[in-house]
């Protein structure tokens, strides 16, 4: 796998939810914050300003307390595209704290051009950024792994006609 980043992202009173936990929105709060303080360094930060979040996919492994540490995020490119790239991600106790993982999610970015209004291809230099943290897609639990193929044969079902009688 390629390197991944490690972000630690402070947490902040207004994260919690009624029970004490981390809310599971403010989430994907933690991966934005991690994600922007990655690209920009990789990517530079002129891109930021042409990239759009097109899907994100999280799974939640342990509820987080509030607390005053910091949570790390680590993350790393899982696939680079024409237009796009995936992230995934690791939210989870930095090694000082604990060792409890948070979750698991997946982000697809795809990059826009303002002007245009449309999506615009990545530049040499932008895959050139994003190849030394190329590693493995998420695992999610309960499913292969992206990438992997499931061949399910195809099975045919007689429908009733609109004609046909119903009992």
């Amino acid at each position: 796998m390629g390197a991944p980043l490690r972000v630690l992202v402070p947490l902040r009173w207004a994260d919690m939810d009624a029970f004490g936990h981390v809310n599971n929105v403010q989430y994907l709060r933690l991966l934005e914050i991690a994600r922007i303080e990655s690209l920009g360094q990789i990517l530079g930060e002129a891109v930021l300003g042409g990239i759009v979040v097109a899907r994100h996919e999280i799974e939640y492994l342990a509820p987080m307390d509030f607390r005053l540490a910091p949570v790390a995020v680590d993350l790393w490119v899982t696939r680079v595209g024409r237009t796009g790239f995936d992230v995934g991600y690791h939210v989870q106790d930095p090694p000082d704290v604990g060792e409890r993982r948070y979750a698991v999610a997946a982000t697809t970015m795809v990059l826009f051009d303002p002007v245009g209004g449309r999506p615009r291809a990545l530049t040499p230099g932008e895959v050139a950024g994003l190849q030394p943290h190329l590693g493995e897609p998420v695992a999610f639990r309960g499913r292969p792994a992206q990438g992997s193929r499931v061949d399910v044969p195809a099975t045919r079902t007689a429908m009733p006609s609109r004609s046909s009688s119903r009992p």
